[in-house]
């Protein structure tokens, strides 16, 4: 499992002092905990490498918009300690897809829903998140379906 893995490799990189990554990892385990105690009082709880996955997913699109926040800010010191918190929080994220796979999975699901305009991108939007949520990048998905529908 996921959470495990991390785990683990959070104690590896404190027996190797690497401040960085162990200072990255904690964070990780940090969130993941906080939405543990999040989802207690929930009726329904999500698979425990999806809830990891989604929470990941998460800190890379925070870490990718305070990366372009501070080089446009001319703040470069902090991009780049984002840049080495995304790196390792990549590294727990499974495969993202492709433009060329994400064009084909909005066609092949366009064409199983019957989607013709823009009407349809909310059911074409929320079927494309159910089949490949955690390996595909939302916002920029969401351009192309517009594109599709278009």
């Amino acid at each position: 499992m996921l959470r495990e893995t991390i785990q683990a490799e959070t104690v590896t990189a404190m027996k190797a002092k690497d401040k960085d990554r162990t200072a990255a990892l904690r964070l990780i385990g940090a969130k993941i905990k906080d939405r543990d105690i999040e989802l207690r009082t929930a009726a329904k709880k999500p698979e425990d490498d999806e809830l990891v996955t989604d929470v990941l997913l998460k800190m890379a699109k925070q870490r990718r918009e305070s990366i372009e926040m501070y080089e446009a800010g001319g703040r470069q010191e902090l991009a780049d300690k984002e840049k080495v918190e995304l790196a390792v929080i990549e590294e727990f994220l499974p495969r993202q897809m492709s433009e060329e796979e994400t064009r084909a999975a909005i066609a092949a699901i366009k064409a199983e829903i019957g989607a013709e305009g823009m009407k349809d991108m909310g059911r074409l939007m929320g079927e494309l998140k159910g089949r490949h949520g955690a390996t595909l990048d939302m916002s920029k998905a969401s351009g192309l379906v517009k594109e599709a529908l278009s």
